[in-house]
């Protein structure tokens, strides 16, 4: 059968990516993954993996969240679209990345799939990250601030996601500059 609407142009692959904070009421971490394999194998990273085609990237930050860590039933929001040129050493590729908070305790993570290891880091002790993911971090982190500074001054409806966390507390362990 003939193919009737192709694309004669080069695609980008497309990936996600999970920067998922945890807050346990004194700190604010965030998770990890140990790259299992090449490209950055042995370099920390965020959780997440390339697009299936029967898949929406919702379902693909979800999927690769649980593949690489065990975590299911996450709400990650949606909050920037990466895609500098060279941000893949395997090819051109865009992620779109997603965020959540989440309290910590009693969440067993664990490396699985193509993850080595996967642990949750305190902020302010990451190691070194692969890929864009230091300037992910730093995004994501920004995005985490405006989320609890619109909650907490009314600014937007409260969000039953948040309503369990201290978000005065979180407010002020969101350093300035990172």
């Amino acid at each position: 059968m003939e193919e009737k609407y192709c694309y004669q142009y080069p695609r980008p692959a497309v990936t996600t990516d999970c920067v998922i904070f945890g807050f346990d009421g004194q700190k604010l971490q965030v998770l990890l993954i140990e790259r299992g394999g090449e490209p950055f194998k042995g370099r920390w990273a965020f959780p997440g993996g390339f697009l299936n085609m029967d898949e929406t990237v919702e379902e693909c930050a979800a999927r690769e969240l649980e593949e690489e860590t065990g975590m299911k039933d996450v709400f990650a929001e949606q909050f920037h679209a990466f895609s500098a040129v060279d941000r893949d050493p395997r090819g051109r590729t865009i992620t779109v990345a997603f965020y959540a908070l989440v309290d910590p305790r009693g969440m067993k993570v664990s490396g699985q799939d193509d993850a080595a290891d996967a642990r949750w880091y305190d902020i302010l002790e990451m190691p070194s990250l692969a890929f864009d993911h230091e300037d992910m971090f730093r995004k994501a982190l920004q995005q985490l601030k405006v989320k609890v500074y619109l909650q907490l001054s009314g600014f937007e409806q409260p969000d039953k996601r948040f309503a369990a966390f201290d978000l005065k507390r979180v407010q002020t362990l969101i350093p300035d500059k990172i």
